[in-house]
């Protein structure tokens, strides 16, 4: 190449040396890529704690509860309290023996915590004793005087139970009382009233002689006409021979 040519080449490769530099300097830089966002932190599960001041108790008294609780946003008590503040305190009056359960529910699930409170019940009342009235009383300590086949002679047996009888009627002093003569269902209609007129009569006369008085005794006679057993046997018919007594109203 001649001299001549020389500066041409320099300006030549200066031309293209400054479009390079301008083609490099007008591209768009490229970016850096962000860095990811860090993750969230995880959700913490609530944390509860329910007690209470005393948990034995006795029917009608009361008992203080009380709770606290983090990272709640809702928080509860059941039975009976509901909704509550995240940490307080309430009273309760349980009737009977209960359970109560502080819930705590937050972002991270739920919480329980529990107290039992239990009631001591007394025993009912033991029901009033019957009282008894005196037609009661009266059968339970008057007794009859019973009498051998075709007689009104007290016997022995009798005695004792006139006795019992007699103790009895000292302590009702105005009392007045009939002594029913009573017979089996042997002999006639007519022979058995009058049979069971004697043995009235002979019960009346043994009272008195144990210091009964008289006046507060009647006598009368059914005879066989008010059987207290019917079978027709030797056990039915003592039964059916007595004195009987009745009180007067």
């Amino acid at each position: 190449m001649t001299q001549s040519h020389r500066p041409f080449r320099h300006i030549h490769l200066l031309f293209f040396s400054l479009l390079a530099l301008f083609v490099v300097g007008c591209k768009k830089p490229v970016e850096a890529p962000k860095p990811a966002p860090p993750p969230p932190p995880p959700a913490v599960k609530p944390t509860a704690s329910l007690t209470a001041d005393r948990t034995v108790i006795n029917k009608g008294e009361s008992v203080k509860l009380s709770w606290t609780t983090t990272d709640a946003t809702n928080v509860s008590i059941a039975p009976e309290v509901g909704a509550v503040t995240p940490q307080g305190s309430t009273s309760v009056n349980p009737a009977e023996s209960t359970t109560y359960t502080l819930t705590a529910t937050g972002a991270g699930g739920n919480t329980d915590s529990t107290v039992r409170i239990t009631v001591n019940i007394p025993p009912p009342p033991p029901p009033p004793a019957k009282t008894e009235s005196f037609d009661e009383i009266f059968a339970r300590e008057v007794r009859d005087a019973y009498f051998d086949y075709n007689s009104a002679e007290i016997r022995a047996d009798a005695r004792t139970a006139l006795q019992k009888t007699a103790d009895f009627l000292k302590g009702y002093p105005n009392l007045r009382v009939t002594i029913e003569g009573h017979c089996d269902e042997r002999g006639s209609t007519e022979y058995n009233l009058a049979l069971g007129q004697r043995r009235a009569n002979a019960v009346k006369q043994y009272l008195v002689s144990l210091g009964i008085s008289g006046d507060h005794l009647d006598t009368t006679s059914w005879g066989k006409e008010k059987p207290v057993c019917t079978e027709s046997n030797e056990a039915c018919w003592q039964q059916n021979r007595r004195g009987h007594f009745v009180p007067n109203k």
